[in-house]
């Protein structure tokens, strides 16, 4: 049943051929928030849950000790069943160390990593010397006193290669931090 307004109806009628002929601006709710566009963006980049692998190469050293972080790296983390999985590239040489120690670096990485790696995938490859985090070895200059010492004492092996090899070893022994040495006594002359 259709009810009569109380309008005109020529009024009514130009009113419906303007609606059917014209057209509406659309309606913007405005823009979003800059939270629920940073997170629409990043969502598929950062994780659900665990840590990042970024933070597994900081902490790598002190997560599996420094003599395996000078072995092997942490490159990438996948999704594997159950879990992620770890990839590391490990120096050709202590592919077999690494191998046999996978196990105990798997529980160690993942109670650092939220408890959800469970694999390991090694592959053999090399890193920089740059990304090593190994301390750098400091030396002290030799005073000329202690470089005479040297090479007087040395002065009467009559080999010449032999003598060269045992003056490079008293300048590098000489020439240590002190504060890297293991005793707390050391001789002036390594010999």
């Amino acid at each position: 049943m259709v009810k009569r307004s109380s309008l005109d109806p020529l009024e009514e009628a130009r009113a419906r051929v303007k609606l059917r002929y014209a057209k509406a601006k659309p309606v913007h709710p405005g823009p979003g928030t800059i939270g629920k566009a940073a997170m629409r963006l990043t969502r598929k980049a950062l994780p659900k849950k665990g840590a990042t692998l970024s933070r597994l190469k900081v902490q790598w050293a002190e997560i599996v000790g420094e003599q395996l972080a000078r072995l092997c790296r942490p490159e990438k983390l996948t999704p594997a069943k159950g879990g992620r999985r770890l990839t590391l590239t490990v120096i050709p040489a202590a592919a077999g160390l690494v191998q046999h120690q996978s196990e105990m670096i798997r529980q160690r990485v993942s109670v650092a990593a939220g408890g959800d790696i469970t694999a390991i995938k090694i592959l053999q490859g090399h890193f920089s010397a740059s990304a090593l985090n190994s301390k750098q070895v400091r030396t002290i200059p030799l005073t000329p006193e202690q470089r005479d010492a040297l090479v007087s004492s040395a002065r009467g092996i009559e080999d010449e290669k032999l003598r060269d090899a045992l003056l490079a070893l008293g300048e590098a022994v000489l020439m240590a931090d002190p504060e890297d040495s293991t005793t707390e006594d050391s001789p002036s002359l390594p010999f």
